[in-house]
C-alpha cells in the first residue's frame, strides 16, 4: 500500500511540474497557441482548464501525502537488541542523579 502511495505521488508530482511550467504568468504559454476562434477550446477555456489542473493536482498531493504519513508501515516486531538498549537506558542514572550525589 505504502509503495503504491508513493508511487502516486511521484507520478502527480511529475504531472503537477509539467502543468506548472506550461502555463505562463503573463498570459502566453500554451494558451497563446489556441488563439485561433476556430479552435474547440479558446484562450480562456485552456487556462481556466490549467488552473483547475493545478489545484487538482495540489490538493492531490497534499491528501496523498498524508494518507502515504498513516500508511508507513511500522515495525511491531519484538526484537532483542530493542530491549537491551532500553534496559541500559533505564539503568543508567542521569546527569541530574550524579549530581545530586
Amino acid at each position: 500500500m505504502y509503495q503504491f502511495l508513493v508511487v502516486l505521488i511521484l507520478i502527480v508530482c511529475v504531472l503537477l511540474a509539467v502543468v506548472i511550467l506550461v502555463q505562463n504568468s503573463k498570459g502566453g504559454g500554451l494558451a497563446a497557441n489556441f488563439s485561433a476562434p476556430t479552435e474547440i477550446m479558446g484562450v480562456r477555456k485552456t487556462t481556466d482548464f490549467l488552473e483547475k489542473a493545478t489545484w487538482g493536482l495540489a490538493i492531490a498531493l497534499v491528501i496523498l501525502s498524508l494518507l502515504a504519513t498513516m500508511a508507513i508501515p511500522r515495525n511491531h516486531t519484538d526484537n532483542p537488541n530493542d530491549k537491551e538498549q532500553t534496559e541500559q537506558t533505564e539503568n543508567t542514572p542521569s546527569a541530574t542523579e550524579t549530581a545530586n550525589k
